[in-house]
């Protein structure tokens, strides 16, 4: 008898709950003649940016991401012969797709691409490799390549932006940049697909690194969390489109945690090591060794309790 009775009480309850949802509904649902004049607002093209976009129809960036996946995959793991033999023509296959919903120099633009980066997928995946050993010998924490290869986000976001800088390098619009920011969102390092990466390229830890555009990177570079290599700003940010805006690195550069490194003239000359927060608008020769002078540190040995030098006392 309790059991009927407990349902028959969860049956009114759950009534009652409906009840009240209904009311909520008919209390906020709108007219009919503003919902369709919200319709009519949204579905016609304006002048305006953001219309001017959307309107001729976008490439899902989904379907754009779901391919640098498969291909990363294919470059940092191991297939057997007998899986490559359709995945590579999967990952063609795909690739030809976006290249069809974008604009390109020519009709025979996309046939060509796709050849020519499927004819690059092992010289890829050597240079992946060489960032793995650098990353090895780079980082004693490193335990091993397989703790690299499926662990560091660095090697994933190089993955990525090797892939995308062919693409780029081919002048396919959109879609490297879809990758980079992919990439970007997935590891915390963020590399715009015209950036130029030298052979056995490390960046430790990584978060917050910021490489632009029109970067060059010499081979065997390193670099740690919060560098930016950048541009410098002017007022009319536009006119600098098209120009090389962003530094050049040579060979065996390390630089350190937060420097940033600005502007297009400026040139890290070979061997040279940057220090932690350095802030750089001008060209260094081979060799340098560049720092700021160290921070002045406060250290007290008064009463506990008692207000540090310079350091104001909580109020009460």
């Amino acid at each position: 008898m309790s059991s009927v009775s407990g349902r028959g009480v969860k049956g009114r309850v759950s009534e009652e709950v409906s009840d009240q949802d209904s009311s909520e509904e008919r209390h906020v649902a709108c007219s009919p003649e503003v919902v369709e004049k919200a319709i009519e607002d949204l579905s016609h093209c304006a002048d305006d940016p953001l219309s001017q976009a959307v309107c001729k129809g976008l490439l899902d960036p989904m379907g754009v991401i779901a391919w640098a996946d498969r291909t990363e995959r294919l470059l940092r793991f191991r297939f057997e012969a007998s899986e490559l033999r359709s995945e590579i023509p999967g990952v063609a296959q795909q690739l030809r797709s976006l290249l069809g919903q974008v604009d390109l120099p020519d009709s025979s633009a996309a046939e060509r691409i796709t050849t020519d980066f499927v004819g690059r997928l092992a010289g890829l995946r050597q240079m992946i490799s060489e960032d793995v050993e650098a990353a090895f010998l780079g980082d004693p924490a490193a335990t091993g390549y397989e703790e690299i290869v499926v662990s560091y986000p660095v090697i994933r976001a190089l993955a990525i932006h090797r892939i995308a800088h062919e693409l780029h390098t081919a002048q396919v619009p959109l879609i490297p940049r879809i990758m980079s920011e992919y990439a970007h969102d997935r590891t915390g390092i963020d590399i715009h697909p015209g950036a130029t990466l030298g052979r056995h390229f490390f960046i430790d830890h990584g978060t917050g690194v910021v490489i632009g555009e029109t970067t060059e990177i010499g081979d065997r570079v390193r670099i740690y969390q919060g560098v930016t290599l950048g541009a410098t700003s002017i007022k009319e940010s536009a006119q600098l489109r098209g120009l090389k805006r962003h530094p050049t690195v040579e060979d065996d550069v390390t630089i350190y945690a937060g420097a940033k490194i600005l502007g297009g003239e400026t040139v890290i000359g070979a061997g040279s090591v940057i220090g932690g927060n350095v802030w750089l608008t001008e060209s260094v020769a081979p060799g340098s060794r560049v720092m700021t002078d160290p921070p002045r540190n406060v250290v007290s040995l008064d009463v506990e309790g008692e207000p540090l030098p310079l350091q104001l006392p909580w109020e009460d």
